[in-house]
């Protein structure tokens, strides 16, 4: 999971291969909740593992529930009947599908709780299912603005008495996660009578009122309904645990893989994990994509979608039926021919976020012309590569304002497009920029380089390192291959000399090499340490005379040229593996300076040093490199020199970032 301050994604043209969903983040925290309330233990299988799916199971470790996790499967033993833990303070993040109905049920269980969020789940309407629970008599108290959370529930733990006498009236035109709330709650206090719930207005997202059905049924509850108006919860109901529950894959997250399919992918991509079947409503963006001209086809857990009509065309669509989905079709717009229309989707304001004007806003940056209202938005298309425009989009925390913009970087005009806080997909998808990276395809000088070369100890490894972490970029220490190389060969009982230079590069050319966290790894062995060893640089001199072992880690080092970026360090990466890289940086320091720096690295690890030896060695290797016949260390032609001998690391980072920012369509400060 990406965790910088901004993600820049290069140009992207196409897109094929298999995509494996999240679970649904709808269908984790009710099944969650329901095995909580339930006797018994219950096993889930692909339970979505995000940031809404983590406060919800806290909250239930918190309130007595048995939680365990063993890999993919999580074991939760249900309270059964028990009083759960009172006092407690509840933290719930932006989880409006953990808020809304652990307010119900604690409401009814209850107790004293204060139920919290971040500062945008306090400006998210709570009142009609506050005002709803009151009229049966709960206590619950406003803790700040009156009609949003925080909550206070304080009243005698125990089932409290109700008042059920008379149909209880929650509104159906805000949120329909006050119904699904009620309806997961009220079959606590349904043993002596049947429990009506009666809507009042229109009932907005009925889709999810549908999941919320299914799963009380699979829980042993038996819900009756009079068109979607009046809803009648059976007396005597009892939750009964299934023993075990399989979580659909998100459908809202196949959303941003349909439009991808439909935008970028001539031969098809594979979506497994949620199917046509599915019991969740926004599968029907699968309808919306094909009015628009995507061909989809799909069935038991699958779907495969590939571009039909080019451009696409513009629909006018009530999308009640698909609010979250329905973001997606508003980029997808910029790809029709005509202007695409999104209606009834007044949901959106009380969203994370005011999405209807999140959304026109970002669209405006791109280029596009925006008409907002109420509750719908009209797009216009961009036909044109020239009217496109670079843009930074702006996620208000709100993974999927940051999951359906990345469709933006297949535009015609070849422009990046910066999403801002890429951790916000955490939410639901937390993985979702490295799949959507393992599927899409663009030419290899798209993916952009930045080289740091420079001499030994010049520091140009700790600084390569922490400028591909700021920007989310792969990172590739050169230095360390011929090393690799030598242990590996060695690992492979291969005697490194010219009888087995064919066989050493060969194994070099698929090396399973990965940096991560400022640690090497062959496979899934750390040998960061091993390659360090004074044996190990003697091995690795004897492989880099090999001229076919060379070849091979130049193809090697090519291959870690992968999206969205790379920042390669060495002493020949501008010059010979990466010369069209769009940033060079030649990286040195006084022979001085560098000969002081690691006097006290060696201190530092309890070995003994002579400063002056030093740095007659640095000085003589400087020599040796600088006028060796085969990529002589020198900047290349077009690199930027910094001298760092009187900078900090820090700032040796700051200067390499504003130089790379400098020649970026958008910028972005990203200092501190």
């Amino acid at each position: 999971m990406y965790r910088t301050a901004f993600l820049d994604l290069p140009p992207l043209q196409q897109a094929h291969g298999t995509v494996q969903l999240p679970g649904s983040k709808s269908i984790s925290n009710r099944v969650l909740l329901l095995a909580a309330l339930s006797e018994g233990t219950t096993e889930v299988y692909d339970l979505l593992d995000s940031d809404d799916t983590q406060v919800m199971l806290e909250a239930l470790r918190a309130l007595g529930c048995g939680v365990e996790q063993a890999g993919a499967v999580v074991r939760i033993t249900g309270l059964g009947g028990r009083t759960p833990h009172g006092g407690l303070d509840l933290f719930l993040g932006n989880a409006g599908t953990a808020m809304r109905p652990l307010t119900a049920a604690l409401a009814l269980l209850g107790g004293e709780y204060r139920l919290s969020g971040i500062p945008r789940m306090h400006e998210r309407p709570i009142g009609d299912l506050v005002d709803a629970l009151r009229q049966l008599g709960c206590q619950i108290e406003y803790l700040g603005t009156p009609g949003y959370p925080p909550l206070r529930i304080a009243q005698a733990a125990g089932l409290p008495s109700l008042a059920l006498g008379q149909p209880i009236a929650v509104r159906g035109d805000v949120s329909s996660q006050f119904l699904t709330a009620l309806l997961l709650a009220l079959p606590l206090a349904s043993q002596s009578q049947d429990i009506v719930i009666e809507v009042v207005g229109e009932l907005i997202s009925k889709p999810y009122i549908v999941i919320t059905l299914e799963l009380l049924a699979r829980f042993g509850i038996a819900v009756r309904h009079e068109q979607w108006q009046r809803f009648t919860i059976p007396r005597g109901s009892r939750y009964r645990s299934p023993g075990s529950v399989h979580v659909e894959a998100d459908a809202s997250s196949a959303s941003y893989f349909v439009a991808l399919g439909a935008i970028a992918a001539h031969e098809g991509v594979r979506i497994q994990g949620v199917g046509l079947d599915s019991i969740q409503g926004d599968i029907r963006f699968t309808e919306a994509a094909r009015a628009m001209g995507a061909v989809v086809e799909g069935g038991p857990n699958w779907l495969q979608v590939r571009r039909g009509r080019w451009p696409l065309q513009g629909i006018d669509l009530d999308c009640n039926h698909i609010p979250d989905a329905a973001m997606t079709l508003a980029v997808m717009a910029l790809y029709a021919d005509s202007p695409t229309t999104l209606r009834n989707i007044a949901s959106w304001r009380v969203k994370e976020t005011d999405r209807i004007a999140a959304m026109a806003c970002e669209l405006r940056k791109l280029g596009a012309t925006v008409e907002e209202g109420a509750d719908f938005i009209r797009v216009f298309p961009l036909p044109a590569a020239a009217d496109w425009r670079a843009a930074s989009i702006h996620t208000y925390d709100d993974h999927r304002v940051a999951m359906c913009f990345s469709l933006a970087a297949f535009n015609p005009a070849g422009l990046p497009v910066r999403i801002e806080d890429p951790r916000c997909v955490a939410k639901t998808f937390p993985d979702y920029f490295e799949t959507l990276f393992s599927l899409v395809r663009t030419p290899l000088p798209q993916i952009p380089v930045i080289c740091i070369d420079g001499p030994t100890a010049s520091g140009k490894g700790t600084v390569a390192a922490a400028v591909a972490e700021r920007l989310g970029y792969g990172f590739l220490d050169s230095g360390a291959m011929y090393r690799i190389t030598a242990l590996a060969a060695l690992r492979a009982g291969l005697a490194i000399d010219a009888a087995h230079e064919h066989d050493i590069a060969a194994l070099a050319r698929t090396l399973p090499v990965r940096f991560a966290e400022g640690r090497i790894y062959l496979g899934g062995d750390d040998v960061s340490d091993a390659i360090r060893t004074e044996e190990a640089g003697m091995n690795a001199s004897r492989v880099s005379a090999l001229p076919a072992v060379r070849l091979a880690l130049v193809d090697l080092q090519h291959a870690f040229r992968r999206l969205p970026g790379l920042v390669a360090d060495g002493r020949d990466m501008g010059t010979v593996i990466f010369p069209d890289a769009p940033l060079k940086v030649y990286l040195t320091a006084s022979a001085t300076q560098r000969a002081e720096r690691r006097y006290k690295q060696l201190i530092s690890k309890g070995i003994s040093a002579n400063i002056d030896d030093l740095r007659a060695d640095l000085e003589a290797r400087d020599t040796r490199d600088s006028t060796r016949v085969v990529a002589p260390l020198k900047p290349a032609q077009d690199a930027l020199v910094l001298d760092n001998s009187s900078l900090t690391i820090e700032q040796a980072v700051q200067q390499v970032l504003d130089w790379w920012l400098e020649r970026q369509p958008v910028a972005v400060a990203v200092k501190g």
